[in-house]
């Protein structure tokens, strides 16, 4: 929630700019917002798995004795989170 006066969040700035963009191109303002959405919502979990990956390079070069369980770590996140999404 934004307190009158206050400024943006960067990531409201890049939604806010990226559903002008869309809209300038022709798309429909409901249509716009849903596509920023989804472009940045990608671009998070992008960043994200870059910084996983660079995580575990960093790990296994500079710990390399905890790297296999850095790698149980990740793979027990991941199981865990799609046992979340099956159930619901």
């Amino acid at each position: 929630m934004l307190i009158e006066g206050s400024p943006a969040s960067v990531p409201q700035q890049a939604l806010a700019a990226l559903m002008d963009a869309l809209i300038k191109q022709g798309h429909p303002p409901q249509y716009a917002q849903a596509m920023a959405t989804s472009i940045i919502f990608q671009t998070d979990l992008d960043l994200r798995n870059a910084q996983i990956a660079g995580l575990l390079a960093w790990i296994k070069e500079e710990h390399n004795d905890i790297y296999q369980s850095a790698l149980d770590v990740v793979e027990k996140m991941c199981k865990e989170f799609e046992n979340r999404v099956k159930e619901g």
